[in-house]
Protein backbone atom coordinates (compact mmCIF):
# COMPACT_ATOMS: atom_id res chain seq x y z
CA UNK A 1 0.00 0.00 0.00
CA UNK A 2 0.93 3.50 -0.75
CA UNK A 3 0.37 4.40 2.76
CA UNK A 4 3.50 2.41 4.39
CA UNK A 5 5.69 5.30 2.68
CA UNK A 6 4.20 7.70 4.58
CA UNK A 7 6.82 7.52 7.79
CA UNK A 8 4.88 10.42 9.11
CA UNK A 9 1.00 8.84 9.48
CA UNK A 10 2.56 5.11 10.74
CA UNK A 11 2.27 6.03 14.47
CA UNK A 12 -1.17 7.59 14.14
CA UNK A 13 -2.79 3.98 12.98
CA UNK A 14 -2.06 3.33 16.53
CA UNK A 15 -4.40 5.46 17.88
CA UNK A 16 -8.15 4.94 18.04
CA UNK A 17 -8.60 8.59 17.53
CA UNK A 18 -6.32 11.67 17.43
CA UNK A 19 -7.16 15.92 16.62
CA UNK A 20 -4.12 18.30 15.38
CA UNK A 21 -4.58 21.32 14.26
CA UNK A 22 -1.98 23.70 12.54
CA UNK A 23 -2.89 26.94 10.19
CA UNK A 24 -5.95 27.47 8.26
CA UNK A 25 -6.87 24.32 7.64
CA UNK A 26 -4.15 22.57 9.80
CA UNK A 27 -3.64 19.30 10.38
CA UNK A 28 -6.27 16.87 11.34
CA UNK A 29 -6.21 13.23 12.77
CA UNK A 30 -9.01 10.75 12.44
CA UNK A 31 -7.94 6.95 13.27
CA UNK A 32 -10.12 4.02 13.18
CA UNK A 33 -10.04 0.60 12.98
CA UNK A 34 -12.91 -1.72 11.15
CA UNK A 35 -14.76 1.16 9.96
CA UNK A 36 -15.09 2.85 6.99
CA UNK A 37 -13.32 5.65 8.79
CA UNK A 38 -9.65 5.03 9.15
CA UNK A 39 -6.62 7.76 9.36
CA UNK A 40 -7.26 11.51 8.11
CA UNK A 41 -4.70 14.44 7.86
CA UNK A 42 -5.14 17.79 7.06
CA UNK A 43 -2.49 20.56 6.15
CA UNK A 44 -3.35 24.41 5.02
CA UNK A 45 -6.05 25.57 3.80
CA UNK A 46 -6.16 21.97 1.08
CA UNK A 47 -3.58 20.93 3.10
CA UNK A 48 -2.71 17.43 3.27
CA UNK A 49 -5.29 14.78 3.99
CA UNK A 50 -4.80 10.99 4.83
CA UNK A 51 -7.67 9.03 5.47
CA UNK A 52 -6.53 4.76 5.61
CA UNK A 53 -9.71 2.45 6.12
CA UNK A 54 -9.19 -1.24 6.83
CA UNK A 55 -11.60 -3.88 6.89
CA UNK A 56 -13.90 -2.52 4.33
CA UNK A 57 -14.70 -2.35 0.98
CA UNK A 58 -14.00 1.48 -0.36
CA UNK A 59 -11.29 2.22 2.71
CA UNK A 60 -7.63 2.69 1.85
CA UNK A 61 -5.52 6.06 2.26
CA UNK A 62 -6.29 9.43 0.93
CA UNK A 63 -4.11 12.46 0.98
CA UNK A 64 -4.04 15.80 -0.33
CA UNK A 65 -1.46 18.70 -0.64
CA UNK A 66 -2.61 21.76 -1.38
CA UNK A 67 -5.58 23.12 -2.97
CA UNK A 68 -6.48 20.44 -5.17
CA UNK A 69 -3.45 18.94 -3.73
CA UNK A 70 -1.99 15.78 -4.12
CA UNK A 71 -4.29 12.64 -2.68
CA UNK A 72 -3.50 9.00 -2.30
CA UNK A 73 -6.52 6.78 -1.92
CA UNK A 74 -5.61 3.22 -1.49
CA UNK A 75 -7.72 0.27 -0.30
CA UNK A 76 -8.80 -3.14 -1.46
CA UNK A 77 -11.76 -3.10 -3.95
CA UNK A 78 -11.53 0.99 -3.98
CA UNK A 79 -7.66 1.03 -4.95
CA UNK A 80 -5.31 3.61 -5.31
CA UNK A 81 -6.43 7.05 -5.97
CA UNK A 82 -3.53 10.11 -6.25
CA UNK A 83 -4.75 13.91 -7.31
CA UNK A 84 -1.85 17.14 -7.31
CA UNK A 85 -3.03 20.23 -8.14
CA UNK A 86 -6.72 21.64 -8.85
CA UNK A 87 -7.46 19.25 -11.35
CA UNK A 88 -4.15 17.34 -9.96
CA UNK A 89 -2.88 13.91 -11.80
CA UNK A 90 -5.35 11.34 -10.19
CA UNK A 91 -4.00 7.57 -9.87
CA UNK A 92 -6.80 5.19 -9.47
CA UNK A 93 -6.06 1.48 -8.77
CA UNK A 94 -8.71 -0.89 -8.08
CA UNK A 95 -8.49 -4.71 -7.21
CA UNK A 96 -10.37 -7.67 -6.50
CA UNK A 97 -13.35 -6.01 -8.79
CA UNK A 98 -14.26 -6.40 -12.61
CA UNK A 99 -13.59 -3.35 -15.01
CA UNK A 100 -10.79 -2.05 -11.74
CA UNK A 101 -7.65 -0.69 -12.77
CA UNK A 102 -5.76 2.48 -13.20
CA UNK A 103 -7.18 5.63 -13.74
CA UNK A 104 -5.13 8.68 -13.96
CA UNK A 105 -6.18 12.16 -14.75
CA UNK A 106 -4.10 15.07 -14.83
CA UNK A 107 -5.78 18.80 -15.02
CA UNK A 108 -9.32 20.13 -15.21
CA UNK A 109 -9.62 17.85 -18.63
CA UNK A 110 -6.10 16.30 -17.81
CA UNK A 111 -5.24 13.18 -18.71
CA UNK A 112 -6.53 10.10 -17.96
CA UNK A 113 -5.17 6.78 -17.93
CA UNK A 114 -7.82 3.81 -17.18
CA UNK A 115 -6.24 0.15 -17.01
CA UNK A 116 -9.37 -2.30 -16.75
CA UNK A 117 -8.76 -5.86 -15.90
CA UNK A 118 -10.86 -8.75 -16.36
CA UNK A 119 -13.60 -7.62 -18.16
CA UNK A 120 -14.37 -7.86 -21.76
CA UNK A 121 -12.78 -4.26 -23.66
CA UNK A 122 -10.75 -3.61 -20.32
CA UNK A 123 -7.00 -2.41 -20.98
CA UNK A 124 -5.90 1.18 -20.71
CA UNK A 125 -7.54 4.55 -21.58
CA UNK A 126 -5.26 7.87 -22.11
CA UNK A 127 -7.40 11.05 -22.71
CA UNK A 128 -5.62 14.28 -22.58
CA UNK A 129 -8.06 17.60 -22.12
CA UNK A 130 -11.55 17.58 -23.20
CA UNK A 131 -11.14 16.40 -26.81
CA UNK A 132 -7.30 14.98 -26.17
CA UNK A 133 -5.41 12.48 -26.75
CA UNK A 134 -7.15 8.36 -26.01
CA UNK A 135 -5.39 5.59 -26.04
CA UNK A 136 -7.08 1.84 -25.86
CA UNK A 137 -4.85 -0.92 -25.39
CA UNK A 138 -6.52 -3.88 -24.72
CA UNK A 139 -5.28 -7.29 -22.91
CA UNK A 140 -1.42 -8.42 -23.97
CA UNK A 141 1.81 -6.95 -24.04
CA UNK A 142 2.04 -3.19 -23.59
CA UNK A 143 1.98 -1.64 -26.95
CA UNK A 144 -0.52 -4.52 -28.01
CA UNK A 145 -3.67 -3.64 -30.33
CA UNK A 146 -3.59 0.24 -29.34
CA UNK A 147 -5.68 2.57 -30.75
CA UNK A 148 -4.63 6.00 -30.28
CA UNK A 149 -7.49 8.87 -31.40
CA UNK A 150 -6.21 12.70 -31.24
CA UNK A 151 -9.68 14.89 -31.06
CA UNK A 152 -11.24 17.94 -29.65
CA UNK A 153 -11.00 21.27 -31.25
CA UNK A 154 -7.01 22.56 -30.63
CA UNK A 155 -6.30 19.26 -28.23
CA UNK A 156 -3.76 16.45 -28.79
CA UNK A 157 -0.80 15.56 -27.69
CA UNK A 158 1.82 13.72 -29.80
CA UNK A 159 5.34 12.31 -28.98
CA UNK A 160 6.38 12.75 -32.47
CA UNK A 161 7.85 16.25 -32.36
CA UNK A 162 9.52 17.63 -34.81
CA UNK A 163 9.16 17.11 -38.82
CA UNK A 164 11.43 15.83 -41.92
CA UNK A 165 14.21 17.79 -42.79
CA UNK A 166 14.64 19.95 -39.62
CA UNK A 167 17.51 20.40 -37.59
CA UNK A 168 17.42 18.69 -34.27
CA UNK A 169 16.17 21.34 -31.75
CA UNK A 170 18.34 22.31 -28.89
CA UNK A 171 17.76 21.89 -25.69
CA UNK A 172 18.43 24.40 -22.99
CA UNK A 173 19.97 22.51 -19.56
CA UNK A 174 17.86 22.60 -16.07
CA UNK A 175 18.61 25.77 -14.14
CA UNK A 176 17.57 23.74 -11.02
CA UNK A 177 20.55 21.46 -11.53
CA UNK A 178 23.90 23.71 -10.54
CA UNK A 179 26.66 21.83 -11.69
CA UNK A 180 25.84 22.61 -15.48
CA UNK A 181 27.09 26.02 -17.03
CA UNK A 182 23.98 28.11 -18.80
CA UNK A 183 24.35 27.96 -22.65
CA UNK A 184 24.45 31.18 -24.42
CA UNK A 185 20.75 31.05 -25.56
CA UNK A 186 19.44 30.09 -22.47
CA UNK A 187 20.77 33.61 -20.74
CA UNK A 188 18.79 35.09 -23.46
CA UNK A 189 15.84 33.51 -23.72
CA UNK A 190 14.62 31.06 -20.87
CA UNK A 191 12.11 32.07 -19.09
CA UNK A 192 13.11 30.81 -16.08
CA UNK A 193 16.07 33.77 -16.00
CA UNK A 194 13.78 36.02 -13.98
CA UNK A 195 13.18 33.17 -11.27
CA UNK A 196 16.39 33.90 -9.35
CA UNK A 197 17.44 36.56 -7.63
CA UNK A 198 19.40 37.74 -3.87
CA UNK A 199 17.82 36.83 -0.38
CA UNK A 200 18.13 40.37 0.48
CA UNK A 201 15.47 41.61 -2.42
CA UNK A 202 13.05 39.33 -0.67
CA UNK A 203 10.96 41.58 1.32
CA UNK A 204 7.70 43.58 1.15
CA UNK A 205 7.51 46.16 -1.53
CA UNK A 206 9.92 44.76 -3.92
CA UNK A 207 9.01 43.85 -7.18
CA UNK A 208 10.13 41.50 -9.76
CA UNK A 209 8.83 40.80 -13.09
CA UNK A 210 8.19 37.32 -13.34
CA UNK A 211 6.02 34.61 -15.59
CA UNK A 212 4.92 31.38 -14.25
CA UNK A 213 5.09 29.35 -16.88
CA UNK A 214 3.50 25.74 -16.41
CA UNK A 215 5.42 22.73 -17.75
CA UNK A 216 3.89 22.59 -20.99
CA UNK A 217 4.71 18.72 -21.81
CA UNK A 218 1.55 17.34 -19.65
CA UNK A 219 3.18 14.03 -18.54
CA UNK A 220 1.88 12.22 -15.66
CA UNK A 221 3.55 9.48 -13.33
CA UNK A 222 2.75 5.81 -14.57
CA UNK A 223 1.98 3.22 -12.22
CA UNK A 224 4.70 2.14 -10.17
CA UNK A 225 5.35 -1.99 -11.46
CA UNK A 226 4.97 -0.29 -14.84
CA UNK A 227 7.86 2.51 -14.48
CA UNK A 228 9.93 -0.33 -13.07
CA UNK A 229 9.84 -2.09 -16.54
CA UNK A 230 10.85 0.37 -18.52
CA UNK A 231 14.53 1.60 -19.14
CA UNK A 232 15.90 4.47 -17.88
CA UNK A 233 19.60 5.11 -18.91
CA UNK A 234 21.67 6.34 -21.75
CA UNK A 235 22.85 3.51 -23.06
CA UNK A 236 19.08 2.40 -23.35
CA UNK A 237 17.67 5.10 -25.55
CA UNK A 238 17.43 3.10 -28.78
CA UNK A 239 14.83 1.37 -26.76
CA UNK A 240 13.12 3.64 -24.65
CA UNK A 241 12.38 6.05 -28.35
CA UNK A 242 11.05 2.78 -29.63
CA UNK A 243 8.90 2.16 -26.74
CA UNK A 244 7.06 5.49 -27.09
CA UNK A 245 7.32 5.82 -31.12
CA UNK A 246 9.31 8.67 -30.38
CA UNK A 247 11.62 9.60 -33.64
CA UNK A 248 15.64 9.89 -33.03
CA UNK A 249 16.69 13.80 -33.48
CA UNK A 250 13.38 14.92 -33.31
CA UNK A 251 12.75 17.67 -30.23
CA UNK A 252 11.13 15.15 -28.20
CA UNK A 253 13.84 12.67 -28.54
CA UNK A 254 16.53 15.59 -27.89
CA UNK A 255 14.39 16.37 -24.62
CA UNK A 256 14.49 12.68 -23.46
CA UNK A 257 18.15 12.51 -23.91
CA UNK A 258 19.15 15.23 -22.10
CA UNK A 259 16.47 14.63 -19.33
CA UNK A 260 18.43 11.13 -18.48
CA UNK A 261 21.67 12.88 -19.10
CA UNK A 262 20.96 15.30 -16.28
CA UNK A 263 19.47 12.77 -14.21
CA UNK A 264 23.15 10.50 -14.87
CA UNK A 265 25.46 13.44 -13.49
CA UNK A 266 26.58 13.33 -10.58
CA UNK A 267 25.67 15.05 -7.76
CA UNK A 268 27.25 18.73 -6.47
CA UNK A 269 29.39 18.17 -3.00
CA UNK A 270 26.36 18.69 -0.26
CA UNK A 271 23.53 17.79 -1.91
CA UNK A 272 22.06 14.30 -2.63
CA UNK A 273 19.78 13.61 -6.21
CA UNK A 274 17.74 10.58 -7.35
CA UNK A 275 15.02 10.95 -10.45
CA UNK A 276 11.98 9.78 -9.15
CA UNK A 277 9.77 7.95 -12.13
CA UNK A 278 6.43 6.85 -10.36
CA UNK A 279 5.05 8.75 -6.92
CA UNK A 280 5.74 5.85 -4.61
CA UNK A 281 9.52 6.26 -5.43
CA UNK A 282 9.63 9.96 -5.04
CA UNK A 283 7.75 9.57 -1.47
CA UNK A 284 10.41 6.46 -0.76
CA UNK A 285 13.78 8.78 -1.92
CA UNK A 286 11.63 11.99 0.29
CA UNK A 287 11.27 9.73 3.40
CA UNK A 288 14.42 8.12 3.48
CA UNK A 289 16.61 12.01 3.32
CA UNK A 290 13.68 13.70 6.02
CA UNK A 291 12.02 11.22 7.89
CA UNK A 292 8.60 12.19 8.84
CA UNK A 293 7.06 14.82 6.61
CA UNK A 294 5.04 18.04 7.74
CA UNK A 295 3.98 19.32 4.59
CA UNK A 296 4.60 19.38 0.76
CA UNK A 297 4.09 23.08 -1.04
CA UNK A 298 4.18 24.42 -4.61
CA UNK A 299 3.88 28.04 -6.47
CA UNK A 300 -0.32 28.68 -6.62
CA UNK A 301 -1.18 31.17 -9.38
CA UNK A 302 -5.04 32.47 -9.87
CA UNK A 303 -4.80 32.06 -13.40
CA UNK A 304 -1.86 31.91 -15.91
CA UNK A 305 -0.56 35.04 -16.88
CA UNK A 306 1.66 36.58 -19.64
CA UNK A 307 4.99 38.01 -18.36
CA UNK A 308 4.38 40.52 -15.64
CA UNK A 309 5.37 42.88 -12.51
CA UNK A 310 4.79 41.55 -9.71
CA UNK A 311 4.85 42.81 -6.29
CA UNK A 312 5.92 41.20 -2.74
CA UNK A 313 2.63 41.87 -0.27
CA UNK A 314 3.09 41.80 3.60
CA UNK A 315 3.21 37.88 3.92
CA UNK A 316 7.31 36.20 3.59
CA UNK A 317 6.93 33.34 5.39
CA UNK A 318 10.09 30.69 5.80
CA UNK A 319 8.24 27.23 5.78
CA UNK A 320 11.02 25.15 6.77
CA UNK A 321 14.63 25.02 8.58
CA UNK A 322 17.62 24.58 6.04
CA UNK A 323 16.80 20.98 5.10
CA UNK A 324 14.15 19.89 2.64
CA UNK A 325 13.94 17.75 -0.84
CA UNK A 326 13.04 19.88 -3.70
CA UNK A 327 11.59 18.02 -6.63
CA UNK A 328 11.26 19.31 -10.02
CA UNK A 329 9.00 18.44 -12.80
CA UNK A 330 11.33 17.66 -15.85
CA UNK A 331 10.42 16.70 -19.49
CA UNK A 332 9.70 13.30 -20.29
CA UNK A 333 7.36 10.80 -22.43
CA UNK A 334 6.09 10.51 -18.79
CA UNK A 335 6.55 12.41 -15.07
CA UNK A 336 9.87 12.31 -14.24
CA UNK A 337 11.25 14.64 -10.90
CA UNK A 338 14.77 15.22 -10.58
CA UNK A 339 14.79 15.50 -6.64
CA UNK A 340 17.39 16.67 -4.32
CA UNK A 341 18.00 16.80 -0.70
CA UNK A 342 20.31 19.95 0.88
CA UNK A 343 21.08 20.88 4.52
CA UNK A 344 22.12 24.66 2.98
CA UNK A 345 18.49 25.43 1.70
CA UNK A 346 15.78 27.63 3.64
CA UNK A 347 12.50 27.86 1.87
CA UNK A 348 9.72 30.32 1.99
CA UNK A 349 6.37 31.57 0.89
CA UNK A 350 5.70 34.72 -0.84
CA UNK A 351 2.65 36.10 -1.41
CA UNK A 352 2.45 38.50 -4.51
CA UNK A 353 0.37 40.83 -6.38
CA UNK A 354 0.95 41.15 -10.22
CA UNK A 355 0.11 44.08 -12.28
CA UNK A 356 -3.37 43.02 -13.90
CA UNK A 357 -4.19 41.88 -10.21
CA UNK A 358 -3.41 38.45 -10.75
CA UNK A 359 -2.61 37.34 -7.21
CA UNK A 360 0.03 33.94 -6.28
CA UNK A 361 1.46 32.28 -3.63
CA UNK A 362 4.76 31.34 -4.65
CA UNK A 363 6.91 29.23 -2.89
CA UNK A 364 10.76 30.52 -2.57
CA UNK A 365 13.89 28.27 -2.78
CA UNK A 366 17.35 29.71 -1.23
CA UNK A 367 20.73 28.68 -1.33
CA UNK A 368 22.82 29.72 1.24
CA UNK A 369 25.93 27.56 0.77
CA UNK A 370 26.66 27.89 -3.61
CA UNK A 371 30.67 27.30 -3.59
CA UNK A 372 30.00 23.57 -5.39
CA UNK A 373 27.89 25.29 -8.01
CA UNK A 374 29.23 25.10 -12.00
CA UNK A 375 31.06 28.99 -11.70
CA UNK A 376 28.70 29.49 -15.23
CA UNK A 377 26.18 28.67 -14.05
CA UNK A 378 22.62 30.73 -14.97
CA UNK A 379 22.00 32.39 -11.47
CA UNK A 380 25.58 34.19 -11.43
CA UNK A 381 25.30 35.31 -14.89
CA UNK A 382 22.15 36.81 -14.20
CA UNK A 383 22.70 38.18 -10.61
CA UNK A 384 26.59 38.93 -11.26
CA UNK A 385 27.78 37.32 -8.20
CA UNK A 386 30.72 34.77 -7.25
CA UNK A 387 29.92 31.38 -6.31
CA UNK A 388 30.26 30.74 -2.21
CA UNK A 389 29.23 34.95 -1.54
CA UNK A 390 25.54 35.35 -1.24
CA UNK A 391 22.71 33.17 -0.64
CA UNK A 392 20.73 32.89 -3.81
CA UNK A 393 16.74 32.10 -4.40
CA UNK A 394 14.66 31.53 -7.10
CA UNK A 395 10.64 30.82 -7.52
CA UNK A 396 9.72 27.48 -8.36
CA UNK A 397 7.38 26.59 -11.24
CA UNK A 398 3.91 25.62 -10.70
CA UNK A 399 4.53 21.41 -11.11
CA UNK A 400 7.23 21.50 -9.00
CA UNK A 401 7.38 20.25 -5.15
CA UNK A 402 8.81 21.22 -1.88
CA UNK A 403 9.28 18.81 0.65
CA UNK A 404 9.33 19.59 4.45
CA UNK A 405 10.34 17.50 7.38
CA UNK A 406 8.44 17.65 10.57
Amino acid sequence: MLSDHFGVFAELLREKSTSVNVGGGGVNVNTGKGKPGGTAVNVGNGGVHVNTGKGKPGGGTHVNVGKGGVGVNTGKGGGTHVNVGKGGVGVSTGKGKPGGGTHVSVGKGGVGVNTGKGKPGGGTHVSVGKGGVGVNTGKGKPGGGTHVSVGGKGGGVSVNTGHKGKPPVHVNVSPFIYNYAATETQIHDDPNVALFFLEKDMHPGATMTLHFNQNTQKSTFLPHQISQTIPFSSDKLPEIFSKFSVKPGSEKAETMKNTIKECEQPSIQGEEKYCATSLESMIDFTTSKLGKIDQAVSTEVEKQTPKQKYTISAGVDRISGEKVVVCHKQNYAYAVFYCHKSETTRAYTVHLDGADGTKAKAVAVCHTDTSAWNPKHLAFQVLKVEPGTVPICHFLPQDHIVWVPK
